[in-house]
């Protein structure tokens, strides 16, 4: 089954102000089937409060060491860079809110979604501080560097590129927050990360929603918006402090990686949309449909040779312990 859109007189060309404004009512029903599903919840019923006691310093405590940490050690990378991701939320918000506006629903929904967002760094940061799970100085370090370089989104140009990249976004934070939870070797620190988790399916929910709503407005331009998106796609944490090398350890240890990406991330959202499948478009939205194609094909591609040398590489780690 194919969908066909249906686009609105006088479509061509969407300017960002007229999607805006098409998409508020849309937005607004998003709204409040997210409030309606979605369950407020207390960070601090997340963290081991007895397990904190103080550092060095100036009250005089114990400094932090490796061995203090119960999560594994693919945990430690990959939870600080979760954790420095969302650290970045002042920066996010003022990208969305800047594009989407502060006023009517899309005001709401921008201050809301910063709201659950801002849970998630206080939550986090708690549990890695009082469970001592990392480098409290390090941390902070690599917080302020990375913050002090400030954070540009690669769609700030347009607000179709901008809901195309949430909604794989969202989702793509969600598998990386769920998987560190699984292999943190802790299960106080997996059940945090999966409340997280859920929060950040129902942002997808919402973001994706919406870019239906808008293939249906303007099917050629949103096509265009989420081939962009996907060929070009990078998560939102990659200029902070070391992250290409965070980010190959997380590949290797199966947080985060290209299978992953594809089959977990991409393929979920344009499955649900059947964006491959859209028919009725003009000739840019069809070379950008096919564009997408190609692209996903040559991706799953790659990422096959990535296994193929993620599980020889695996093989080879543990013939050497068994050794």
């Amino acid at each position: 089954m194919t969908q066909t859109p249906a686009p609105l007189a006088g479509s061509e060309g969407w300017s960002d102000a007229k999607l805006l404004y098409a998409l508020e009512e849309v937005v607004e029903d998003e709204l409040n089937r997210h409030l309606k599903v979605a369950k407020d919840w207390m960070p601090h019923e997340y963290v081991p409060w007895s397990d904190g006691r103080n550092f060095d310093g100036p009250l005089g405590g114990e400094a932090w060491a490796p061995e203090q940490s119960k999560v594994s050690d693919i945990g430690r990378i990959a939870l600080v860079v979760n954790l420095l991701t969302e650290d970045n939320l002042p920066s996010y918000h003022h990208e969305i809110a800047t594009l989407f506006g502060r006023d009517g629903a899309w005001g709401t929904w921008v201050h809301r979604w910063t709201a659950e967002e801002g849970r998630h760094g206080i939550v986090m940061r708690d549990y890695l501080l009082t469970s001592r799970a990392v480098d409290p100085v390090q941390l902070e370090e690599f917080r302020m560097a990375h913050m002090s370089e400030g954070f540009e989104s690669d769609n700030r140009h347009s607000m179709l590129h901008s809901v195309a990249y949430v909604a794989f976004q969202e989702l793509a934070t969600r598998i990386s927050h769920r998987n560190t939870g699984h292999h943190s070797g802790d299960p106080v620190c997996d059940r945090m990360l999966s409340r997280i988790a859920t929060d950040e399916n129902l942002h997808m929910v919402f973001y994706r929603n919406l870019l239906g709503k808008a293939f249906e407005l303007a099917p050629d331009q949103t096509m265009e918006a989420v081939r962009d998106v996907v060929v070009n796609f990078r998560m939102p944490g990659h200029g902070m402090p070391g992250f290409e090398r965070a980010a190959a350890q997380m590949a290797i240890g199966g947080i985060y990686n290209l299978r992953i990406h594809h089959d977990d991330v991409l393929q979920p959202v344009l499955r649900f949309l059947r964006v491959l499948e859209i028919s009725g478009l003009g000739p840019e939205g069809l070379k950008a449909q096919e564009e997408l194609g190609m692209y996903m094909g040559g991706l799953d591609a790659q990422a096959t040779k990535f296994d193929e040398r993620r599980e020889a590489l695996l093989a080879r780690r543990a013939a050497r312990k068994a050794s």
